[in-house]
């Protein structure tokens, strides 16, 4: 498959929440990393999605927030991947930044050249990828 979104995650899905309009889809990766997916009943029904299916999770990388310290904040984002940065690649004005999580899988942000510096990201610093179930993308094969 070929897509724009730059993360592309293979999984198993490992819970489903159905709602009034939509659904809480929790899909388990490679190395125990979990990611939460909010999709309309539609698509829930439309996809065939239940525990077991094998899904792919697509994110985009603008959607994707670089977190390296909380300060004892709580978020409302559901999805937060702590990893290790393994690449920072500065253009005229954003960033590509590499977050490599447990298990191997890696996501992508894209982020300002200005929040790179400020939040002192290099390879091998800690940092957690945020991103909302709502812009989450499933798909199923077939």
């Amino acid at each position: 498959m070929k897509t724009s979104a730059r993360n592309q995650f293979f999984g198993k899905v490992t819970a489903v929440t159905p709602g009034a309009v939509t659904t809480e889809v929790e899909v388990g990766l490679k190395g125990g990393s979990k990611i939460i997916a909010t999709v309309t009943k539609t698509s829930e029904e439309t996809l065939g999605i239940k525990v077991g299916v094998d899904v792919v999770v697509l994110v985009k990388a603008p959607t994707v927030i670089i977190l390296t310290d909380a300060a004892g904040y709580r978020l409302s984002a559901r999805n937060q991947l702590p990893g290790t940065v393994s690449k920072v690649q500065k253009g005229s004005v954003n960033a590509e930044v590499l977050v490599e999580l447990a298990g191997g899988d890696t996501i992508a942000s894209s982020i300002t050249n200005e929040s790179v510096d400020a939040l002192g990201l290099a390879v091998g610093s800690k940092a957690t990828a945020v991103f909302k179930a709502g812009a989450v993308i499933l798909g199923v094969a077939g």
